[in-house]
């Protein structure tokens, strides 16, 4: 065993000794009660090393100034409550140099980092990670759904779903599907939501949908099923649950966040996916339960967050149909962390049961409180939620949608008031002070889509703008259009141009057809790599015969690209 290191796990069943024997953790802890101090690094969690019996409080067997520097992960969360277990943990060893790290800072009326850990030494905000290009930049749609804005009130006599008379009052948003369930609205919901996949052209884009509880986690699941039933009949993972108390929807967690893993695409969850979750291919966010806490905002709005270069994932999409989003308008939602907790003699040590600061994600005592536990790989910890009063389930209702807007944020996460194409208009003149700038950049690069990929990058999807104007321009007619009032051609117009000045005479006729079949995915699909010899692989090129053959009619794999980039120029001849 390594000397330098230890690490100390809840749910470790044995331990392995110097000889290499091993002996269970339990009975080592109570026969012997000693630590190895040998050890120059310690890894381990809060519930490894102390618990509400004295024999659990391992920590003891270190003396309080073992340590010289103790590190505290996710320090938002217990670390930070007076009255919390753990603060034990770090009273105990008080003579170390403690640096908590967090990437959301926990000060409320109740709770305070601050008052622990000192003002910060060091911060790097969500604006300034998107600036530099190191997070992904967002756009927000809101939906309106008639209930939610109009609430409901049973009509008199009103049955529910078990033959009870349904109360009579007026059920708002923050009943739904909390105290009375409106089926039809969680079918309006998954409907949305395939159709925005389907609109974008990517019903694989690996999406989170966030939802009030367990049980409004597994009715999401099969309303998602039923609308995309065709791609679950391919493979029934492309809509799971993944929730505390579903092991099948748990065992495939590694498979969503793993870039490489096609399945699951769609999930639904309660909590159990808002923090220690590195989703870097996620895309998309589904709030459909609202978030008081701005801390668990912050993480839900960190599993999108993630830029995956190898996928092209360069931003992502925030669905809210409960009105959560309404944190980004919050000045706290980028600022820097200001305190609000001072501690006093009378004061209460525990936030009240109502109060919209409890972070449910957050655990004051040795268990887990009654939201879905959040270590995943600690399954001695898990507690299912406890009982909770007899949901109203009340069919033929009715939902639809009655306002629907999208918000793009710019790069300090401020609301973009002026049009979309304004917007990109002046972020393209940023980059491009005039046409003949523009011009000479896209006629050096040999690769026209690492062009886009830049602007991507910095968060300008030029297919968003493309969605106003016709998805049938090329980006460079796009650019020069929205930024420099340039008269746009449509791809096909650019492909026929090209075929009427016949440039492409002077090859064989087996290398003109490998020409006309690329100009022609450029007019329907605008293909920009078509220097690329994988495209060869692809109908209709690849009918033409093996990628081996049709580079040989150019001579060789030069004479193929030669001919290619001859074709691009071809395409942007009229105007560079």
């Amino acid at each position: 065993m390594d000397r330098r290191w230890r690490s100390f796990r809840p749910n470790a069943k044995t331990i392995e000794k110097q000889d290499g024997t091993k002996e269970d953790l339990t009975l080592a802890l109570d026969k012997k009660r000693r630590i190895d101090t040998a050890f120059e690094i310690y890894l381990g969690l809060y519930q490894a090393i102390t618990g509400p019996e004295e024999r659990q409080k391992i920590y003891r067997e270190f003396s309080p100034g073992f340590f010289d520097l103790i590190v505290i992960d996710e320090c938002h969360r217990g670390s930070a409550a007076d009255d919390s277990a753990w603060r034990e943990i770090l009273d105990h060893f008080s003579g170390a140099t403690q640096i908590g790290l967090t990437a959301t800072p926990k000060e409320t009326a109740y709770v305070s980092n601050t008052d622990y850990f000192g003002p910060p030494v060091f911060t790097y905000s969500l604006k300034q990670g998107i600036s530099d290009g190191f997070l992904a930049p967002y756009k927000v749609i809101k939906v309106h759904i008639d209930r939610d804005v109009e609430g409901y009130r049973p009509e008199l006599g009103q049955l529910d779903r078990a033959g009870n008379e349904v109360e009579d009052r007026i059920y708002n948003a923050r009943d739904f599907d909390r105290n009375i369930v409106l089926d039809d609205r969680t079918l309006l919901t998954a409907k949305k939501v395939t159709e925005f996949l389907k609109e974008s052209g990517d019903r694989f884009q690996k999406t989170i949908v966030f939802c009030v509880d367990e049980e409004h986690a597994a009715r999401m699941r099969q309303a998602l099923v039923n609308e995309n039933a065709d791609l679950v009949a391919e493979n029934q993972r492309y809509v799971m649950r993944i929730t505390g108390s579903d092991k099948e929807g748990q065992d495939q967690l590694g498979n969503f966040i793993d870039p490489e893993s096609r399945y699951p695409v769609l999930v639904t969850t309660s909590r159990l996916l808002s923090t220690g979750v590195d989703a870097q291919t996620c895309r998309l966010i589904v709030l459909d339960r609202a978030v008081g806490s701005m801390t668990e905002f912050k993480q839900i709005v960190g599993r999108g967050t993630r830029v995956h270069e190898d996928t092209k994932k360069f931003y992502f999409t925030l669905i809210d149909f409960r009105g959560a989003t309404d944190h980004f308008a919050d000045p706290d939602f980028d600022g820097e962390p200001v305190q609000i907790y001072e501690p006093g003699e009378d004061d209460p040590i525990a936030p009240p049961d109502d109060s919209d600061d409890i972070d449910d994600n957050d655990q004051s005592s040795y268990g887990a409180d009654d939201a879905e536990e959040t270590i995943i790989d600690q399954p001695a910890l898990h507690v299912l939620p406890g009982d909770r009063a007899q949901k109203i389930y009340v069919d033929g209702v009715g939902a639809r949608i009655v306002a629907e807007r999208v918000e793009y944020l710019d790069e300090n996460g401020k609301l973009v008031t002026e049009s979309l194409r304004d917007f990109t208009k002046a972020a393209l003149k940023k980059h491009y002070a005039s046409l003949d700038e523009f011009l000479r950049r896209w006629k050096a690069a040999e690769r026209k889509q690492a062009i886009i990929e830049e602007l991507e990058a910095e968060g300008l999807a030029l297919e968003v703008v493309a969605d106003e104007l016709g998805k049938n321009l090329d980006p460079f007619d796009l650019i020069c259009h929205v930024a420099f009032d340039r008269k746009p051609l449509t791809r096909r117009e650019r492909a026929d141009n090209v075929k009427k000045r016949d440039v492409f005479s002077k090859y064989g006729g087996q290398a003109r057809a490998v020409l006309d079949a690329l100009l022609a995915k450029y007019a329907d699909e605008g293909v920009l790599n078509l220097d690329d010899a994988n495209i060869l692989r692809i109908p209709p090129l690849s009918t033409l015969g093996t990628p081996f053959e049709l580079i040989k009619a150019f001579g060789d794999r030069h004479g193929f690209e030669r001919a290619v980039h001859e074709l691009q120029s071809s395409l942007y001849q009229e105007v560079i």
